[in-house]
């Protein structure tokens, strides 16, 4: 859980924003900061029942096999709407387990790596809220040094208080989108095992 990680200020935005739910989340990396589990590398053997052999296609059946896969890994196309493709690539070039695990095999390469980046993203965007949090912290104990003095700096007071009520706003704004950057490892891999599902009813067809 990130917060314990925070100082003051990060420690209270967060568990704002995610809630109590972040007790759910052991506190072992510092640089993840969901509620969701992490898990590094997904196994497509927990998804796919068959081996994943590597297989030569002819020229035009690679070329319509891509034209699959390009649809079942398009986010923001739902399956359903590529059962049409997958359907009329099995009719014409078969539906067997070393071909629908073929697709099923680069599916998961391309959604896989994918996650890949995802995850190295939010983990850089856990250690840039690290960052701003002390940033903040530390602008917050100089104006109270400061307000301190004998002879207060007003105008340097100014600058922190408008320094820090920008770096605020900024980190706000990021924490609010730390659901949806979170869930989006969680529905790639919900979208893998509904294209194995997919896969594996043409095969049984």
């Amino acid at each position: 859980m990130i917060a314990k990680y925070f100082p003051s200020f990060a420690t209270a935005a967060v568990l704002a924003a995610a809630g109590a739910a972040t007790s759910a989340q052991p506190a072992a990396d510092p640089d993840w900061p969901c509620i969701q589990r992490k898990v590094e590398q997904l196994s497509p053997g927990l998804m796919w029942p068959h081996p994943i052999p590597e297989i030569k296609l002819d020229p035009a059946t690679a070329e319509a096999a891509q034209e699959v896969i390009d649809r079942l890994v398009l986010r923001r196309m739902p399956l359903e709407e590529a059962q049409p493709a997958l359907d009329s690539f099995a009719e014409a070039h078969g539906r067997s387990p070393e071909m629908m695990s073929h697709l099923f095999g680069e599916s998961f390469g391309t959604l896989s790596h994918l996650r890949t980046r995802i995850m190295k993203g939010i983990e850089d965007y856990a250690r840039s809220q690290i960052a701003l949090s002390k940033r903040i912290d530390a602008a917050r104990s100089e104006m109270d040094a400061l307000m301190a003095a004998d002879d207060p700096d007003f105008d340097r007071v100014d600058a922190l208080e408008v320094q820090i009520d920008w770096d605020e706003r900024i980190f706000t704004d990021r924490q609010r989108s730390l659901t949806y950057v979170c869930e989006t490892p969680v529905l790639l891999e919900k979208r893998l095992y509904g294209i194995a599902q997919m896969l594996q009813s043409e095969i049984e067809s």
